[in-house]
């Protein structure tokens, strides 16, 4: 540390924030009453953004931190928030001389679980540390663990990826049909990711499929309609069959599809004929 922060009785420090969105789109904050531009991004004025204690410890315990601020700051809206484009965004937070721009970083980590209180929210900070809470050894189960063409699948995630438009859009905006699919059952379990509109960048996951129709977890934005530019990723139920009959991975099978079950055990020895 190359500087003792408030070791005197006036000092020119505010708070600041960077948050590294998934869809690559980085902000940055202040609590000072203008922009300050440092570490090469411009950290916007957010006075109604306010940090909690930052909690730091020399064990393996996770460090916590907690910000609140106002959903009508133009960084952050409600709807931004409730699209989840800053779930899981990576956050560094720190002190900053608004004069000399000198800063240090107190905490970083990841955006946790974010919740509203009236025209305001507090957002849950997750340090490092809190991977280490995961599970080492995966549990068993029937279907694959895996993400489809992500790690342990090797699948080729660009084979199973294309560019695509929308052709139409159902009213409640969660039915899309799209331009030159063959067969739509192909995308069941996938996703679609818009290249424009409101909902640019953000993955919607296609619940299922009826007919032509790909039906979504969640309905699209308003101005979404017929013409828009998506990428669609096909999709797997993680079954074995489909594993082995239709992508011919089985080898790669990251389950225990024929591992007996607890029901095995409390099973009573029947009669010998």
């Amino acid at each position: 540390m190359s500087r003792t922060w408030f070791s005197q009785a006036l000092e020119t420090v505010a708070v600041w924030w960077r948050i590294e969105r998934c869809d690559g789109i980085t902000l940055g904050l202040t609590g000072h009453d203008r922009d300050l531009v440092f570490a090469g991004l411009r950290h916007r004025t957010a006075p109604g953004m306010v940090p909690s204690a930052v909690r730091r410890t020399a064990t393996f315990e996770p460090d916590s931190a907690e910000v609140q601020g106002a959903m009508s700051h133009d960084a952050i809206g409600e709807a931004d928030l409730a699209a989840g484009r800053f779930d899981g965004a990576r956050v560094s937070m720190g002190l900053v001389d608004w004069e000399t721009l000198e800063a240090e970083t107190l905490f970083t980590g990841t955006i946790g679980s974010v919740g509203r209180e009236g025209t305001t929210f507090s957002a849950e900070l997750q340090s490092i540390k809190h991977m280490l809470a995961r599970q080492i050894v995966p549990r068993t189960s029937p279907s694959c663990r895996a993400e489809f063409c992500g790690e342990g699948c090797t699948l080729s995630a660009a084979r199973f990826t294309r560019d695509a438009e929308v052709v139409e859009v159902s009213a409640d905006r969660q039915w899309v049909k799209i331009a030159g699919i063959a067969d739509a059952a192909s995308f069941d379990f996938g996703w679609l990711r818009a290249v424009d509109g409101a909902d640019a960048g953000l993955l919607v996951r296609v619940q299922s499929v009826d007919e032509a129709w790909l039906v979504l977890e969640r309905p699209l934005s308003d101005d979404a309609t017929a013409g828009m530019q998506v990428i669609l990723r096909e999709g797997c139920d993680h079954t074995i069959a489909t594993c082995a009959d239709r992508f011919g991975n089985a080898v790669n099978f990251q389950g225990e599809p024929f591992l007996p079950g607890n029901d095995l055990l409390t099973r009573y020895p029947g009669a010998q004929g």
